[in-house]
C-alpha cells in the first residue's frame, strides 16, 4: 500500500495475483476491473495489468483509492518464458517477474559506437527467488545416470541419482528414466515433479538449485507419457 496525496488518490494499493495456468486469476482481474467474465478467455503469456479507481468509500466524499491488479502467469509457468521477449532479468535478488513502479530515471549515457542510450533506473519489482527447504512443482527436462534435470518456470533445478529414492533404478535407452522395481513410477522427460530445494547458487545471470524427492509426498505428480 502506498500514500500519496500529490496524485488523483488518497491510497494507491499493488496487488498481484500468483497461481496455476487456467485457474481463474484472468477472470478474476476482468471481474474486479472492468465487470467482465468469459468462460473462453485465453491464458495469459507473462504479466496482465488494470487498475481501478474506488471513490467515495467509507461515507467519506472525494475518498479515492487506486488498486493496480497484476496478473502473473506461472510458474511460474515454463510455457510463459519460452519466448526471450517475456524472460524475466535475472539479478542477485532473483528473476524480476513485473515492473510495478518506477522510483527515478537518471540521466542517459550514449554507449559508445551505437546509437544507444542507457537510462539508470531505480524501480520496484515482483522477483521470483526460490530458497532452500522451498517446494516446487517442476518439469524434467533430462534424465542420465547422473540424477536428472528439471525447470521451475526459469530455474533450473538438478537432482542427483543419490538424492532420488533407493528403489528407483536407472534405465537407458531410448527415453531414459528412473523407475520403481514394481514399474508404477517412472521419472522421464516431460513428466512433472513435486521437490524440495537444497541448495542454490545465484549469480548476475542465473539461478541454479539441487534439490531432492527423497521427502514425504514428493516425486511424480504427472506423467504425460503414462496417460497417453
Amino acid at each position: 500500500m502506498t500514500h500519496r496525496v500529490e496524485q488523483d488518490y488518497d491510497y494507491l494499493f499493488k496487488i498481484v495475483l500468483i497461481g496455476d495456468s487456467g485457474v481463474g486469476k484472468s477472470n478474476i482481474l476482468s471481474r474486479f476491473t472492468r465487470n467482465e467474465f468469459c468462460l473462453e478467455s485465453k491464458s495469459t503469456i507473462g504479466v496482465e495489468f488494470a487498475t481501478r479507481t474506488l471513490q467515495d468509500l467509507l461515507g467519506v466524499v472525494g475518498f479515492v483509492i487506486s488498486v493496480s491488479v497484476f496478473e502473473l502467469s506461472l510458474a511460474l509457468n515454463r510455457e510463459s518464458f519460452t519466448s526471450s521477449s517475456v524472460l524475466p532479468f535475472c539479478g542477485r535478488h532473483g528473476f524480476v517477474v513485473a515492473i510495478t513502479g518506477i522510483e527515478s530515471v537518471g540521466k542517459g549515457l550514449i554507449r559508445d559506437g551505437t546509437a544507444f542510450v542507457t537510462f539508470p533506473v531505480k524501480y520496484q519489482c515482483v522477483v521470483f527467488r526460490p530458497f532452500k527447504g522451498e517446494i516446487l512443482e517442476a518439469v524434467v527436462t533430462l534424465v542420465n545416470k547422473m540424477g536428472f534435470f528439471a525447470e521451475a518456470g526459469p530455474v533450473q533445478i538438478f537432482v542427483s541419482k543419490h538424492l532420488i529414492p533407493d528403489d528407483m533404478e536407472f534405465q537407458a535407452g531410448d527415453m531414459p528414466n528412473y523407475t520403481t522395481s514394481d514399474g508404477s513410477v517412472k521419472i522421464q522427460k516431460e513428466c512433472e515433479v513435486r521437490l524440495k530445494i537444497i541448495g542454490t547458487r545465484v549469480d548476475a545471470t542465473e539461478i541454479f538449485c539441487v534439490g531432492t524427492i527423497k521427502d514425504d509426498f514428493l516425486g511424480v505428480i504427472n506423467d504425460p507419457a503414462a496417460a497417453a
